[in-house]
């Protein structure tokens, strides 16, 4: 998840120089002297290859995280991360080279590898934390997934300044084939996910010895009966896992489906990524120095560090729901004032554009940073995640995409005004969580998929955020009983359907 993050902050200093390395490129291959040649790319053009170079790193993770789900499955959670590696390592050389080969398309092919390898990531890294975390530890170490991503941002930012690597763009970019071969070394001091191995693999020792390893203790085998109870009862019923049009047509697949995936579209369409990707340009448009805007855009990732920090404690306590409305919130009302800034000049005006977009990411990273990801892999039980972790990652990273390569030109149409969809987008995202999504915090996959039934309608109401009455929370995590048709051959009762539904 660290290369996650380092690839989205690390392609917003060096903008100017790439564009100029664009330009000579094409000057080259024409044999053109003259600056003013008509034959030279245009200046919409040149913004367009920019573009891409930034938004085809989403188009690559679309693919990823398609992939990913059929990976974790053929290969494990442990090996789908060692061969996930070998990708990021090729994507990275083919960026390192690009300025040797004067190719710029080397690296749009390059930051497209890179995006396949993070979408992967995005689908294995959750899941592997959500395998192998305890209940009540599930939360705080799924923010570390987000912590990665926001020290990669931060990594990527500082080495993008001008004293560092700015104007080694070649090297900045290449530079990321190190994470991926720590990452393959220290793999092999992982171990794989006891779930997988028991309910893939079957193989109730390699999972009781990684459960040993994990836990710290040599008693773990009432954690294996728990996983083994669940198996047991899917075979007994003849389940299969589901396939992807079942997220489609069945109750209590669709609803947690639509949930997610609201969830990830709340995490990209909520403007976080015009400050990602162009934050050095809304500061420049603010009337700032470009050695202030670059600074500023340090900020804006050391933020994100600190914040994220701050959330690992509070998302057990303050719970999923609460701090994603938070955020939602926050961002809502700086989203405003953030047009209110772009709109005033001088130098208070500069002050305060800077101040509103560092609480905009505050926000942003104590709620929508990190609680889509966390809360997708607590929706669905062991049979599911995988193919709904590909659904969601696939929104997400579509509306990354379109996030990306809109931005520009949607800044050149409403100027100042940039942020006011955004500020649409946060209101409706706020509203859905609202009222829709339910607590997910210390509940049990059987809890949390009774809620979809608590009320008329299945959607799960306010009252709804606590686990309904008589559900052991002793029980196993991620399994629950289905029920017989009944005799006449109709359909099951209410509550038989809400026994079946926590199966999943």
């Amino acid at each position: 998840m660290f290369m996650f993050g380092y690839n989205l902050g690390v392609i917003n200093a060096p903008q100017s120089v790439i564009v100029g390395f664009i330009k000579d490129v094409d000057r080259a291959r024409k044999n053109i002297t003259n600056s003013t040649d008509e034959l030279l790319l245009s200046d919409s053009t040149v913004d367009f290859i920019w573009a891409v170079v930034v938004s085809i790193f989403a188009v690559g993770g679309m693919i990823g995280g398609a992939v990913g789900g059929w990976l974790s499955e053929a290969v494990g959670r442990k090996g789908g991360l060692l061969l996930n590696t070998w990708i990021a390592i090729i994507g990275a050389i083919l960026m390192w080279c690009s300025f040797t080969a004067s190719s710029y398309e080397m690296i749009i092919i390059g930051r497209f590898i890179i995006g396949v390898s993070c979408g992967v990531s995005t689908i294995l890294s959750p899941m592997y934390v959500s395998e192998i975390a305890p209940v009540d530890r599930r939360g705080g170490l799924g923010v570390f997934n987000q912590l990665a991503v926001t020290f990669g941002l931060l990594v990527g930012q500082v080495l993008g300044l001008d004293g560092l690597l700015g104007d080694e763009w070649p090297t900045l970019l290449g530079i990321i084939l190190i994470p991926p071969a720590l990452q393959f070394v220290c793999l092999f001091f992982c171990c794989e996910s006891p779930r997988f191995l028991l309910l893939q693999r079957h193989s109730r020792e390699k999972a009781r010895r990684a459960l040993v390893g994990l836990r710290g203790v040599i008693q773990v085998e009432p954690e294996i009966d728990e996983i083994l109870k669940e198996h047991s009862e899917l075979a007994s019923h003849h389940r299969e896992e589901p396939s992807f049009l079942d997220f489609l047509t069945k109750t209590w697949l669709r609803r947690p489906i639509v949930i997610a995936v609201v969830m990830q579209l709340s995490q990209q369409l909520n403007g976080i990524l015009a400050i990602f990707y162009y934050s050095t340009d809304i500061f420049l448009s603010a009337g700032m120095s470009e050695s202030v805007a670059t600074g500023a855009t340090c900020g804006v990732g050391l933020v994100m560090v600190v914040m994220t920090l701050v959330s690992v404690p509070l998302i057990e306590t303050r719970g999923r729901k609460s701090l994603h409305l938070f955020g939602l919130v926050g961002m809502f009302v700086l989203s405003i004032l953030i047009t209110i800034s772009l709109s005033v000049e001088g130098t208070s005006a500069n002050i305060f554009s800077v101040i509103v977009v560092l609480g905009y990411v505050v926000f942003f990273a104590i709620g929508p940073g990190s609680i889509p990801w966390l809360i997708t892999a607590e929706l669905f039980s062991q049979t599911a995640r995988a193919k709904a972790m590909a659904i969601a990652v696939a929104f997400n990273w579509g509306s990354n995409f379109l996030a990306g390569i809109s931005f520009p030109f949607i800044q050149d149409y409403l100027k100042q005004l940039v942020f006011l969809p955004f500020t649409a987008l946060l209101f409706l995202f706020a509203a859905f969580t609202y009222s829709q999504v339910p607590e997910t915090k210390g509940k049990t996959v059987q809890e949390i998929a009774a809620l979809f039934r608590a009320t008329p309608g299945g959607v799960p109401s306010h009252s709804a955020d606590t686990p309904p009455e008589g559900n052991d929370r002793a029980s196993p995590p991620d399994y629950g009983t289905t029920s017989a048709p009944s005799e006449d051959g109709g359909e099951t009762s209410d509550k038989a359907d809400l026994e079946a539904n926590a199966k999943y």
